[in-house]
């Protein structure tokens, strides 16, 4: 059984939703009111959080574990196309972030005027992607939940870009109350490590959804074949595969070799091995293919054949 977390995972998009327009709309007020090139890539981040959380919903809107006769394996790969879809936003805000910065490269520096106010109000932004960092992840892991946990990865990006771009602005302050205009160059410098630290988390997203959208194997065929050779009654079992996400839904298929002349002990056989793979691998679903005692093979899994 598959528990249905999505409501919880709907309500924490919510609240992470309200709180990114919310960091949103300061770094763009502070943002072109300073003129700071790197506060508005910054901002344009937070926009795909926003982009990020709405998305989410709508993944999450059609990513029930249960199944059905249309998606009888069950609908949670659409979390993962919404993760996927946050690795895109990412890559977006990494070339508008590139771009700007080399445009003012050429085009030369724009004065920026930052005052202590607004940069309270940038630690402010800061403390509050930081909660919403840890608060996603925390309940990402708790509930199963890809989306939330790719989101929180996302977040954390933001954390370390508001970092930059706040040391970057401190020193902006610092160089025009010191009369130190070359401090100026920070900011547009700042924007490069910034797009890296976006591309970098976007990255680390795809990385994390791809094995389960391309069906990996998810539990190595010898850790199953070993459960399974401690049931009574089990002579050898093979062609072992295995797909899904531990600890969200497994999907396990084998053929098995048993010691019995009849069907019903052949069953009660793969029933104890179905139990025995649901107590270690929960939620899993198992498909078992009998075989005869005289029936011989050695191939644990499936290998790439060589030509």
């Amino acid at each position: 059984m598959v528990l249905d977390n999505r409501s919880e995972v709907r309500k924490v998009l919510l609240i992470t939703l309200l709180l990114n327009l919310f960091v949103m709309g300061l770094k763009a007020v502070v943002g072109f009111s300073t003129g700071s090139l790197s506060l508005q890539a910054d901002a344009l981040h937070s926009v795909t959080d926003s982009a990020n959380n709405v998305l989410g919903l709508i993944a999450s809107r059609f990513s029930s574990p249960q199944p059905d006769r249309d998606h009888p394996y069950g609908h949670q790969k659409f979390e993962a196309l919404g993760a996927l879809g946050i690795a895109a936003f990412l890559g977006i805000a990494c070339f508008e972030i590139l771009q700007g910065g080399i445009e003012r490269l050429f085009q030369g520096l724009t004065p920026i005027n930052i005052s202590v106010p607004e940069l309270w109000l940038l630690l402010i932004v800061l403390g509050v992607n930081i909660f919403v960092t840890f608060y996603e992840r925390h309940v990402g892991k708790r509930v199963g939940s890809a989306i939330l946990i790719a989101d929180a990865q996302h977040t954390m990006s933001d954390v370390w870009v508001t970092i930059t771009v706040l040391v970057g602005l401190i020193g902006v302050w610092q160089g025009r109350v010191l009369n130190f205009p070359q401090l100026q160059w920070l900011d547009v410098i700042l924007a490069f490590p910034v797009a890296l630290l976006v591309f970098s988390s976007g990255w680390n997203v795809l990385k994390d959804n791809l094995p389960w959208l391309v069906d990996e194997m998810a539990i190595a065929p010898e850790a199953i074949q070993s459960i399974v050779m401690e049931v009574p009654g089990v002579i050898n079992c093979h062609d072992i595969a295995s797909r899904g996400l531990l600890g969200r839904q497994v999907f396990i298929e084998m053929h098995m070799i048993v010691n019995a002349k009849d069907v019903e002990t052949a069953h009660q056989i793969t029933e104890a091995v179905e139990h025995r793979l649901e107590e270690r691998f929960s939620p899993v679903r198992v498909v078992i293919h009998v075989e005869p005692p005289n029936y011989q093979s050695d191939q644990i899994s499936f290998e790439q054949e060589t030509t």
